[in-house]
């Protein structure tokens, strides 16, 4: 677990950094020039996958390989129990791909500004295509196994992560990028 979950931190430390702020609207309006998941399309990619392993989603769906054999916990619960199940699965998918529409494409920015179309209806275009894309990706991949996951998380994700975040601080500093508050400004005049 542990694997992907370093990457997927390491992975919004960049944003943080190119937008200056920990909020989540701010976050989303230093988007409206350039989404994030253009300049850092590595990293749009890292947190993608490892939002997968986080829902445990296929190929990544491990703890459920274990009990496939009898099904797991469908022969356990049954009815309003395996609904509950179901509801919250689906809903940290939900919550995965919002987070990642926020992130990376621009929140409720739209693609094209079409005046009489709401902001809602953006963000919920966005939040249904990455949430499509899980669903895509579950009929088309086959499973990965345990060992496949640490070596990606350990090997290619870390040191990926961890490089692109030093160069992204390098070229923020090489070229007085880095987002200034206003208290920063003050003390620097």
């Amino acid at each position: 677990m542990i694997s992907y979950e370093v990457s997927m931190g390491l992975t919004i430390l960049p944003v943080i950094i190119c937008s200056g702020t920990y909020n989540l609207t701010d976050m989303v309006v230093k988007q409206s020039y350039i989404w994030y998941c253009f300049p850092l399309f590595p990293l749009a990619c890292v947190f993608l996958i490892s939002i997968l392993a986080e829902t445990n989603r296929a190929p990544f769906d491990l703890p459920e390989a274990e009990a496939e054999i009898v099904a797991g916990y469908n022969v356990e619960y049954s009815s309003i129990t395996f609904a509950l199940f179901f509801l919250g699965e689906y809903s940290n998918m939900l919550l995965m791909s919002a987070l990642y529409t926020i992130l990376f494409l621009g929140g409720w920015l739209p693609f094209i500004d079409i005046p009489f179309i709401p902001f809602e209806f953006w963000f919920s275009l966005k939040v249904t295509l990455i949430a499509f894309m899980f669903i895509f990706i579950r009929a088309n991949y086959p499973r990965v196994r345990y060992d496949q996951l640490m070596n990606f998380g350990w090997k290619i994700f870390l040191p990926l992560t961890f490089g692109y975040l030093i160069f992204v601080s390098g070229v923020l500093v090489a070229f007085n990028g880095l987002p200034m508050s206003k208290v920063t400004e003050i003390l620097l005049v």
